[in-house]
């Protein structure tokens, strides 16, 4: 679950890094001031363990984690090693997924690479180093597996496949924009494509348009109808509030909500949205000695889930006494909850849903 924060020198990517995990990562006004990733492990806000906590009051609550990582400002010529690249790039191939940073506000103070501030032609060329990396590793994948398909004709599917993905990219596509059939997605997700991961476009707007429609600024807009074209996420986000907002908690940081006129954080936001633009969910653990949430990919089934909290849950799986958190908490108690029978017993083939409270028999 480790998420890349891309983009060009100084569009935000450490100020939101920073925001995000409270890490501290150097940010200043000039390129490549990141120069190794900065890796920081943050919550995924989950208000259920909350509710949970005032129900048990435990020794101990564990919220589900992400990892964020911020990656250094590529520029142009990235894939041909410019701006210390390659190895930015490498560090990009790692990931599950990418935020991608694109300035969308004006400020004199704060220099732009280029010269001035263009939200399609940064995301242009951040998308075409990507791409370029894709060609570069497909042309020797391809390369190999034409020299092997004259000893293995069960490779000719997966060299049509290859020619196609490397013909979309000599466009200008991006690997993720084509669909896939399942055994598709098998075969290139060993060549790591850095086009095809899941992708959050985090718009870094000016201070004045938090809350608003954001449709006096035409960079956004722009941003905003190429994001839906290729069906990604795009989420405008101050990175420089974030980061106000971060150091505050409690009552403070509810009442700085209430005077920008917002219900959430940005970065409340786009913690949520990345976690599940991994299909990753919750399910929950709650008793006194502690309240947790565990991530799960969607779809997995309850003996699997149990072997994320030891592999003998797995092993000696029985069964997993379930009830859904609204339940639970319509009920008040989990008392309440079994005198009304409202607690399923469920078996090897009950697939876990996002804020299941799970207690599981296993016997080893």
């Amino acid at each position: 679950m480790k998420l890349g924060i891309v983009g060009m020198p100084n569009v935000g990517k450490s100020t939101l890094f920073n925001a995000i995990t409270n890490a501290g990562a150097e940010s200043a006004n000039y390129p490549f001031c990141t120069i190794d990733p900065n890796v920081g492990v943050v919550a995924v806000p989950d208000s259920r363990l909350d509710v949970l906590a005032e129900m048990y009051h435990p020794e101990k609550y564990t919220p589900a984690v992400i990892e964020f990582v911020d990656i250094a400002g590529l520029v142009k010529g990235a894939s041909k090693g410019e701006g210390l690249g390659n190895k930015f790039l490498s560090h990009i191939r790692e990931c599950d997924a990418i935020i991608h940073v694109v300035r969308c506000f004006e400020d004199s103070n704060i220099i732009h690479v280029d010269g001035s501030v263009d939200p399609m032609r940064d995301l242009e060329t951040i998308n075409m180093e990507l791409i370029f990396s894709d060609l570069e590793m497909l042309e020797r994948r391809i390369d190999r597996v034409r020299k092997a398909l004259k000893g293995d004709k069960t490779l000719g599917a997966e060299l049509e496949l290859l020619e196609r993905v490397y013909a979309a990219l000599g466009e200008g596509k991006n690997a993720r924009s084509l669909d896939y059939t399942e055994d598709e997605l098998a075969i290139l997700q060993d060549c790591q494509l850095l086009s095809m991961k899941p992708v959050i476009y985090a718009a870094n707007i000016g201070e004045d348009e938090i809350g608003s429609d954001m449709s006096g600024n035409e960079g956004y807009q722009k941003l905003k109808a190429y994001a839906e074209s290729e069906k990604s996420q795009i989420m405008p986000i101050c990175a420089g509030i974030e980061a106000e907002i971060a150091q505050l908690d409690g009552e403070e940081k509810t009442e700085f909500l209430n005077d920008l006129g917002i219900a959430e954080s940005g970065l409340d936001r786009l913690i949520k949205a990345s976690y599940a633009l991994l299909g990753l969910i919750s399910y929950l653990t709650a008793g006194p000695k502690e309240v947790r949430a565990w991530t799960i990919t969607k779809g997995t089934k309850a003996p699997q889930a149990a072997g994320k909290i030891h592999s003998d849950f797995e092993r000696g799986f029985i069964r997993a006494e379930v009830i859904g958190f609204d339940e639970l908490v319509a009920c008040g108690t989990m008392a309440a909850a079994k005198e009304k029978g409202l607690i399923r017993s469920e078996g090897k083939d009950y697939v876990i849903k996002d804020g299941d409270i799970v207690l599981f028999r296993f016997n080893v």
